[in-house]
This record gives structure tokens, C-alpha cells and sequence, in this order.
């Protein structure tokens, strides 16, 4: 599909290089700095990861109104060129207050890249199997880049130093943006019955909201980032105070993490038809659940390796299945507000833990946070199966009148 279709080989080649500068970035030099060269405490990184949340909203939910208007292609290439500075200021902060407002700058940016690829399937595929394909091609090109990335950034700041890491990101970011700009795709403005953001704004979220398919799927997955927000303030410190090991062991481990994430887009193409399903995601999110706890149960290395390859296995299918559900209930002409509003609720839901992360992890310990979280994950789908199973049986309902209707009298 990938050797046929020249634009979804832009799209993943831009995601690839894009995610492995992010991570590079994220985990060694965003929370690897804070926590290793300014010795930042829980509730430093934990406020960092706050405000950085609160960009990642604002640049979602604009990111969501402008692809509806100007296309996905035009705002990833655009918002990969505008996360540079931030880069270029983080790598230049002398104090802990100077790189948080850098590392916003790097998020109220960098989310739309991210939304915009998301965006990408409906616009350059269609049908069902189609969409489900290019969605686990574009995950897995940005899980490729998830499992370089931190490898490349622990290399980097062991050969150099631990800033030298942001010259991964500005590197990827020109690469980005080049590889966006030679999709092709119809990025036209698109009418609208309203003629303001902010009016287009609301019917995104009024569709998001009250279309019962995908108001579980966007809540669904703010349970999985609700729990996973706890490793924003806590994960590096794990490394650092609970295994005893050094910054690079982040990276190598959330390289296995990546791989896991790899395999788990490539697996999901070949999963049976029924998976596609509001149960298929349900079961998939209590997986990740589990995964997550085995991530963090342990201080063992090998154990903990294992635990990331399998967390990412299952959270690997998780991502491009959500995907393609939103986008097979979504109208094309809101495919990026709908996106845009998973992706905020996504960044909500590892904003939200972080008020209570660190006073719980000083109740109960850092280890035993993580593992909480994931505990949440897995009783959130448990609660919301008989959801699921009533969305699907009136999808089959649905499936079967419309089979009827078009049969000949």
C-alpha cells in the first residue's frame, strides 16, 4: 500500500522523523534536563508538565479548526517550522523557569503536528480497511521514530552532552516539514456554514459531544492518558530514585517501549475484522492497563524491558485503531475538530493527575503511583464494556437496515 500510495509515504516518512525528534527531546532533553541538570523536585516537574499541558490544549484545539479550513498538510508543515525557536530557547535556558517556558513553547507547537498527522488518512484513502491500514502505516512510522528516538537521544547526550539533544529535533523538524510539503493532497479552504473559528469551534465539539460513538471513543481515551499522566512527573524520577540508574536507561527503555508500539500497528491490520469495533478498542484499553502495571511492577532492568515491549505492543494497536474509529464516525469536513478534540482531551487527561501526582507519590511512593495508574486504565474499560457492546449492537442494527434498504424490490 505504502509503495503505491506516494502521499501516505510523505506522511509517514514526516511522522517518523518528527516522533523521533520528539522523543529525543521529550524524554532526555525536555524531562531528562529538568530532572538531571536543574535537579528539578515531583512537584517542579510535575508544574512543568502542567504548563506544558495547558499549551498542548490551546494548540490542539486550534490545530483541529485550522485543518478543517486550510487541510492537514499546510499545518504540519507550518507547525514543524514553529517548533524550532522553542528548541533553540530550551537549549540556551540558564534557569529551570527559562526552559519550562521554552518546553511550552515546544508543545503549544509540536501537538499540532501531531494532529495534523493524525488528520492525514481521510484525506488521502478511503473505505474502512483502507483507513485502518493507512492509520496503522502512519502509527507505525511514528512508533519507528518512537523507538529511534530515545536511543538516539541517550547516544547524543552521552557522547556530548545532555542539550546537545535539541539539535536532533531541529534537524527533524526541517526534515518534516520538507516531507510534508511534497504530499499532495486537497488542501483547499473548505466552505463552512459558519465563517469564524470560533463558531466552527463549537460544532466541532457540539459533533464530538452529543454523537454517542464518538463521545465514548474520545472519553475512553482520556482514561488512558488520565492514567498514563502520572509518568509525566514521575517516570524519570523513577529511573533516578526508585531503579538507581542514569538518565540514558529512560531512553533505552522507552526505546523498548517503541518497539512494542512498532509491532503493535503492524499487528493490527491483521487482526480480524470484528476488532474494529467499540469492543475491540475496549479490550485493547484494558490490555494497556495491564501492560502498564508490568511496565512499572518491578526494579529489575530485564523485567522492566519486557514490561515497555509488551505496554507498547498493546498501546501500539490501541493508537491506530481509536484513530480509525473516530474517522470512520467522523464527517470528512470535521475530521480535524473531532481529532483535534481526542487530542485535547488526550492532553487533558495527563494534565489533570498531575495536582495530586506528586503529594501521591510522596503518600505511597513513586513506583506505586505508576502502578495505580495503570490499575485506572483497566477498570475504566472493565466499566465501560456494556458501553461498548450496545454501540456495536446498534452499528449491526444500522448495518443490516441499510443492507436492506438497498436490495432490490
Amino acid at each position: 500500500m505504502i509503495r503505491s500510495n506516494r502521499n501516505l509515504g510523505f506522511v509517514v516518512l514526516a511522522r517518523f522523523v518528527s516522533r523521533l525528534g520528539g522523543t529525543a527531546v521529550w524524554f532526555i532533553g525536555t524531562m531528562g534536563v529538568a530532572a538531571y541538570v536543574f535537579e528539578a523536585t515531583p512537584r517542579q516537574l510535575a508544574i512543568m508538565s502542567a504548563i506544558n499541558g495547558v499549551a498542548a490544549i490551546v494548540g490542539s484545539l486550534a490545530a483541529g479548526v485550522l485543518i478543517d479550513r486550510f487541510g492537514p498538510r499546510k499545518i504540519m508543515i507550518w507547525a514543524e517550522i514553529g517548533s524550532v525557536p522553542p528548541v533553540f530557547w530550551m537549549m540556551g535556558a540558564p534557569t529551570l523557569p527559562l526552559f519550562v517556558l521554552g518546553s511550552a513553547g515546544f508543545s503549544l507547537f509540536g501537538i499540532p503536528t501531531w494532529t495534523a498527522g493524525a488528520s492525514f488518512a481521510p484525506y488521502i484513502v478511503e473505505g474502512r480497511e483502507e483507513l485502518e491500514r493507512a492509520n496503522a502505516y502512519i502509527e507505525g512510522g511514528s512508533a519507528v521514530g518512537f523507538v529511534l528516538g530515545p536511543a538516539v537521544g541517550a547516544l547524543v547526550a552521552n557522547a556530548f552532552s545532555h542539550r546537545s539533544v535539541f539539535w536532533v529535533m531541529i534537524v527533524a523538524s526541517v526534515v518534516a516539514a520538507v516531507s510534508a510539503w511534497f504530499t499532495r493532497i486537497d488542501d483547499s479552504p473548505h466552505p463552512h456554514a459558519k465563517h469564524n473559528a470560533w463558531s466552527e469551534f463549537k460544532a466541532g465539539l457540539k459533533l464530538a459531544y452529543t454523537t454517542r460513538t464518538l463521545r465514548y471513543f474520545i472519553l475512553l481515551g482520556t482514561a488512558v492518558w488520565f492514567g498514563f499522566g502520572a509518568f509525566q512527573a514521575l517516570e524519570s524520577l523513577f529511573y533516578r530514585d526508585v531503579v538507581g540508574v542514569g538518565v540514558e536507561w529512560l531512553g533505552w527503555m522507552n526505546t523498548f517501549f517503541g518497539a512494542g508500539l512498532v509491532l503493535g500497528a503492524a499487528l493490527l491490520p491483521r487482526l480480524p475484522q470484528k476488532v474494529v469495533s467499540a469492543k475491540g478498542l475496549t479490550v485493547l484499553t484494558f490490555l494497556t492497563g495491564l501492560g502498564t502495571m508490568l511496565y512499572v511492577g518491578s526494579t529489575d532492568l530485564w523485567l522492566i524491558a519486557a514490561g515497555a515491549l509488551v505496554w507498547g505492543l498493546f498501546f501500539g494497536a490501541l493508537e491506530p485503531l481509536h484513530r480509525t474509529l473516530l474517522h470512520l464516525d467522523s464527517p470528512h469536513e470535521y475530521v480535524g475538530r473531532i481529532v483535534g478534540t481526542s487530542q485535547w482531551h488526550r492532553s487533558a487527561g495527563e494534565l489533570v493527575p498531575l495536582a495530586f501526582v506528586p503529594a501521591l507519590a510522596v503518600l505511597i511512593g513513586i513506583q506505586q503511583t505508576l502502578i495505580a495508574g495503570g490499575l485506572l486504565v483497566a477498570v475504566a474499560a472493565v466499566v465501560g464494556f456494556r458501553t461498548a457492546v450496545s454501540i456495536d449492537c446498534d452499528r449491526a442494527v444500522d448495518s443490516g437496515a441499510r443492507a436492506a434498504q438497498s436490495e432490490p424490490v
